[in-house]
């Protein structure tokens, strides 16, 4: 009876950490804890700062204020690998705690890397944002948290101002993403839940879209339990290309139930849905005529460039004409020149551009008879 009385104690002073631990294994994007009722175990996930969102561009806010984001370290991994894990849920890459983010009002020092991808292959979505409705193949995020304020992670996550996410999404093409191969080739090694494996550090920007300077920002959440609101959100405008083969790999190579389940399931479709943003503001680091003046750009661009290959293909062809003038009128005088030629220097075996008759009509004015029948 006392172990009994001792085992419950136990229990009531550990619950929280422990119930913590397992509904944090428990959850999944669909099912008994899928995304739906996450709210009803973690509470901070029905509040009204959520992520992801829906971007309408139009009703972004131009922010002057909002400064070209500084990756620092990012291409300076060193000799030290990196751990890529399968937490279930995704394919998360550690990194390093002296990579970290300038351009921020703190700096924040970043902490791991993670995918988010759908099942359908191309043009059937994966990503958590959105822009104008229309998601990506999938989506990359950088986590860091504010190192300026808080010690770790764990007391950074659950304040306001405490991490910072960077949002790339991604679309397939053709051509194939080496930097990305850094991540997708090992990803056959972490095949199920909880297994992990270290790989060759790799230059972690050349993950990121290379323009940096635009890009939209919000306060957003985590995007998976336990949802804490405390996540400053860059999204950028440009997104990174990937090739199809690489986006199947993705979608295909791994399993979010562990080696020894014998039930195996894909670990597919994990992303969240949007949520509202319930009147929060959207900022752009850039203006709507930015963009429009590169598309009108490229478009002039591709005009004046049709506008010359025709002037070219027409100036050609009112050459040709001209040519075929060129010869009569060189034979015309080749003529003439032979003409002056035999009147210089009579030759009767000369007459190489003589009309014809002319000889016949010569010979008859000599033997005195008359064309005239």
């Amino acid at each position: 009876m006392d172990f009994v009385v001792l085992l419950f104690i136990l229990l009531l002073r550990l619950g929280p950490q422990w119930t913590a631990a397992v509904e944090d294994m428990s959850w999944t994007y669909t099912g008994l804890v899928g995304q739906s009722q996450w709210s009803e175990h973690f509470p901070e996930c029905g509040g009204s700062s959520q992520s992801p969102v829906d971007i309408v561009t139009t009703q972004t806010k131009y922010d002057p204020g909002l400064s070209p984001l500084t990756p620092l370290g990012y291409s300076q991994h060193g000799n030290r690998p990196f751990s890529l894990y399968n937490n279930g849920h995704t394919a998360v890459i550690e990194l390093p705690d002296w990579m970290s983010l300038g351009g921020l009002p703190w700096l924040f020092s970043a902490v791991q890397m993670h995918l988010h991808w759908g099942s359908g292959g191309p043009n059937y979505g994966g990503s958590e944002h959105t822009i104008n409705g229309q998601s990506a193949e999938a989506e990359l995020h950088v986590v860091h948290y504010n190192s300026e304020l808080y010690p770790n992670m764990s007391a950074a996550m659950t304040q306001k101002d405490g991490l910072a996410v960077l949002g790339i999404l991604i679309v397939t093409g053709e051509e194939t993403n080496p930097a990305f191969n850094n991540i997708i080739n090992y990803l056959s090694r972490i095949r199920h839940a909880n297994q992990k494996v270290f790989i060759p550090a790799f230059d972690v920007q050349s993950l990121l879209p290379k323009d940096l300077d635009r890009y939209y920002r919000y306060n957003g959440s985590l995007t998976t339990p336990p949802c804490f609101q405390s996540v400053i959100w860059t999204l950028f405008h440009e997104r990174v290309q990937i090739s199809k083969a690489q986006l199947l790999k993705m979608e295909t190579i791994l399993y979010s139930s562990e080696a020894e389940d014998a039930d195996r399931m894909l670990l597919q479709d994990n992303y969240r849905a949007t949520q509202p943003l319930n009147h929060r503001a959207v900022f752009a680091s850039f203006t709507a005529g930015e963009v429009t003046a590169i598309v009108i750009g490229v478009m002039c661009g591709c005009v004046g460039l049709a506008v010359i290959v025709r002037f070219l293909l027409k100036t050609i062809r009112m050459k040709e004409p001209e040519k075929a003038k060129e010869k009569p009128q060189e034979m015309a005088l080749n003529c003439t020149s032979q003409a002056e030629t035999r009147d210089e220097r009579p030759s009767p075996q000369s007459h190489t551009c003589d009309t014809p008759g002319q000889d016949t009509l010569e010979d008859n004015n000599r033997t005195g008879k008359s064309n005239v029948v």
